[in-house]
């Protein structure tokens, strides 16, 4: 008779057991879900805890904050470009490479710049276009742009070379200009003190108007999308 009771408890416990671990998975799994819509792209992922963990204490609290801000972006382009910019600029203090890496053209990827919270204009601006392109944004809108940024007013002689994140709603039109020197997201009529002189993303280089497919000519480039995937980033 004790045995059969206990068969009994125990054809009673398994259909609990089993309904409490239907729901704690679908507890583990509606976050990844939510956050895979909310990037909206399928082919996209993320750093693993351990991956993000080798870059320190800075770089965990930083990344979770960024991870927050792609959760709750907005869905306009416009709300992405704002969100994505104020991150940013509001959390990552500008540095010259010298001073961070101890070398003068370092290209860091977003979870090297958590892990120091400096960056120099191309951290901020490799930041941005990773976080956008996670974000869903068509890699044909947005393009890392070198400038020649006038020092003391569009009107000066002394120019220092900058970067800067271009955003073009389409190919043919002025393009939307986000800065780590400047807060506000403004056309680049608006910003007469940058002097473009090439630009580019994933598949092309544009000198002026002119198009080259061949990306692969700029080796920084390769090398830090070659260190994105090893750190696990996909878009």
């Amino acid at each position: 008779m004790p045995q059969l009771c206990a068969a009994r408890t125990l054809r009673l416990r398994r259909p609990l057991l089993s309904s409490l671990s239907a729901a704690a998975l679908r507890l583990l799994l509606l976050p990844l879900l939510l956050w895979f819509l909310c990037l909206g792209v399928t082919g996209s992922s993320l750093p693993s805890e351990q991956t993000v963990s080798r870059y320190g204490p800075q770089a965990q609290r930083l990344y979770r904050e960024w991870q927050s801000m792609l959760n709750t972006a907005g869905s306009s382009d416009s709300q992405r470009l704002k969100d994505v910019n104020e991150f940013f600029n509001r959390r990552i203090t500008y540095a010259e490479n010298s001073q961070v890496w101890r070398q003068e053209d370092y290209w860091a990827t977003p979870l090297e710049t958590f892990g120091k919270g400096m960056a120099d204009c191309k951290g901020f601006v490799i930041g941005k276009y990773v976080s956008l392109r996670l974000l869903g944004m068509s890699p044909d809108k947005i393009r890392l742009t070198y400038v020649k940024a006038r020092i003391g007013g569009p009107s000066s002689n002394i120019t220092q070379a900058h970067m800067v994140l271009a955003y073009y709603p389409t190919p043919t039109v002025e393009p939307l200009i986000l800065d780590n020197l400047i807060t506000s997201i403004q056309p680049a009529s608006q910003r007469p003190d940058l002097i473009p002189v090439f630009s580019f993303n994933m598949e092309s280089i544009w000198v002026g108007t002119t198009q080259n497919n061949n990306v692969n000519r700029l080796t920084r480039w390769k090398q830090l999308l070659d260190k994105l995937k090893t750190e696990g980033f996909s878009f």
